[in-house]
């Protein structure tokens, strides 16, 4: 007798669903006697604790924040990792009271970015054996991408411009060096070069947009990334950019990033008994940084 397909579940008619048209449920594999080790687990190696401080955008003493390695479809991607090989339910009381301060400070400081309207955090844990959590920022306005779907929608948006990708990292990092640790992200450098002519200013740019990252790949945590179609993709061309004189170069101010910050110590939050979080070190231990709901547009938090 030949197996009846399971009915397709409501959700594939909800708004927020990415896929239409005909859709049918694969069937489930047998499960398999013993699972696979995760990164970091027997004899894999864990990229986590093998990663230097410049792969960041910002480190602490005890956590650091990574981005994925290109612009995706949200506006910001973010990892929340923490520096000892452990799992969410490996740590210790110490080191959990913090996550949680560490949980509302990051997600604040995406959520003061312009054009951002909630933040998900999400752990999987499937791939990796360390400590990771990710957070996911939904673009304010569009009601699709709410809910579950979320990282779905972000690899299947058209990727934002590397300009604010960058100047989103440089706002988030800023805003954690305010509670301590040190900053690693840079805003992008000012494009200062003048056009040649006004029609190269109105000419459109040439080439085909900047292809982004996809999350799920990054993730790897459920499955094996598909096979890549064939064919080699031609790098887009760029418009040459004009010389200036040296005149005008050495009447231009010196471009110039912000500059590192002292690692500071991030640990003021921490509960001064190992064992519990009392009420009043709790409440003092929130951020004392701009309001939930406000939005910035500066180089940096608030204090």
């Amino acid at each position: 007798m030949p197996d009846t397909p399971p009915s397709v579940p409501d959700f594939t008619h909800w708004p927020s669903f990415p896929f239409e048209g005909d859709l049918r449920v694969k069937r489930l594999d047998d499960p398999v006697p013993v699972e696979p080790p995760r990164k970091g687990e027997a004899h894999r190696e864990c990229t986590a604790c093998q990663a230097p401080d410049d792969a960041y955008i910002w480190v602490g003493e005890r956590w650091r924040v990574r981005a994925m390695d290109r612009p995706t479809g949200l506006p910001m991607v973010l990892i929340l990792e923490s520096r000892s090989h452990l799992d969410l339910g490996d740590l210790p009381n110490l080191l959990a009271a913090e996550l949680g301060v560490m949980t509302v400070r990051l997600e604040r400081a995406i959520r003061s970015l312009d054009g951002v309207a909630r933040v998900h955090v999400n752990r999987w844990g499937d791939g990796s054996a360390h400590l990771h959590m990710w957070f996911l920022a939904r673009p304010y306005g569009r009601l699709q991408l709410r809910g579950t779907f979320l990282s779905l929608w972000d690899s299947i948006l058209p990727p934002i411009s590397e300009e604010k990708w960058r100047e989103n990292l440089a706002l988030v990092a800023a805003w954690l060096a305010e509670f301590g640790g040190r900053p690693l992200a840079e805003p992008p450098r000012i494009q200062w070069q003048a056009p040649s002519s006004l029609a190269a200013q109105s000419a459109p740019a040439k080439g085909e947009p900047t292809e982004g990252g996809s999350l799920l790949d990054a993730i790897g945590e459920t499955a094996e990334p598909p096979d890549a179609p064939g064919g080699v993709v031609e790098p887009a061309t760029e418009a040459p950019a004009t010389t200036p004189s040296a005149e005008a170069a050495e009447a231009l101010p010196p471009q110039r990033s912000i500059p590192e910050q002292e690692a500071g110590s991030d640990a003021e939050e921490v509960p001064a008994e190992p064992e519990e979080l009392p009420t009043e070190e709790a409440d003092a231990a929130t951020p004392t940084g701009p309001t939930a709901g406000s939005k910035k547009a500066t180089s940096g938090p608030q204090a």
